[in-house]
């Protein structure tokens, strides 16, 4: 059995991290095995050169090991990739948590540590969210389920949706627009003038996106009318609302559509 080898650091940037149990930051332990390093390097290339253009001879290259090695820990490229989704999303969800609930947000150290990783992870999830895959859809799925469970139990930095309210939809496009960033990723280097997963591009979307999320873009009573237009269309059309319009159906056209179509008629045949 090969020699399992780790090494120590106060970083949780290294790979395979992991905190001490007691929500609190603890020495976190870098996996140099070889099942390890095959991941890393699988995680690199996928994110670098998408998954088609990803060979296992190319992975067992980077990784310093044989194709045959890859083999032996993975079997099949599609089961390599399964284990970078898990990784991914399992990585970026502890380094959340300890950013989060452990209160590291505030520690300029910690930041700079975990920057170098949560940078490969943003690169392999964009990447596999415009390669299009079904593996993208099971990733994107993982996001908001996580994303759910953390208002489930409170941790969310801020507030969360209400009791009334729908988690599911929260968590959705919650997830949605951080993912959205990413696979936008060329239009929004090209509006930054840089790319946007570059140090500057970082520094200046990541500035940005914590501006939009301290402060409200709606007052309280914008968003209580909001929630009333919503309220209306539910009730107006419960079927659409709630997905169950029958396969087939004709799109019902609002009432102010409706109302003005005879108008459109008979100025159409005063016209003729």
């Amino acid at each position: 059995m090969a020699e399992r080898k780790v090494a120590i650091t106060r970083a949780t940037g290294g790979d395979g991290g992991d905190d001490d149990g007691r929500g609190r930051a603890g020495p976190h332990f870098v996996d140099l095995t070889a099942r390890a390093r095959i991941r890393d390097a699988a995680l690199r290339l996928f994110a670098e050169q998408g998954f088609e253009a990803t060979t296992i001879r190319g992975v067992a290259e980077a990784a310093g090991v044989s194709s045959g090695l890859v083999r032996h820990h993975f079997g099949a490229k599609e089961a390599l990739r399964e284990a970078c989704d898990t990784y991914a999303l399992e990585r970026a969800m502890a380094i959340k948590e300890e950013a989060v609930v452990a209160g590291r947000l505030a520690d300029p150290t910690f930041m700079v540590a975990v920057h170098p990783t949560l940078l490969l992870l943003q690169r392999y999830v964009a990447r596999s969210m415009v390669d299009g895959s079904a593996a993208a859809a099971g990733l994107f799925d993982g996001m908001v389920a996580e994303t759910e469970r953390w208002i489930a139990t409170g941790r969310l930095a801020g507030p969360g949706p209400d009791d009334d309210d729908d988690p599911r939809a929260f968590a959705a496009a919650l997830v949605a627009m951080q993912t959205g960033l990413l696979i936008l990723h060329d239009h929004v280097s090209r509006a930054l003038g840089t790319d946007m997963l570059d140090v500057d591009g970082q520094v200046r979307l990541g500035r940005a996106v914590v501006d939009i999320h301290s402060r409200s873009l709606l007052s309280a009573e914008q968003a209580a009318q909001a929630r009333a237009a919503y309220d209306e269309i539910q009730a107006r059309w419960p079927a659409r609302a709630r997905g169950k319009e029958p396969a087939g159906a004709p799109d019902e056209q609002p009432p102010r559509a409706r109302d003005e179509e005879p108008a459109r008629a008979r100025d159409e045949e005063h016209r003729q």
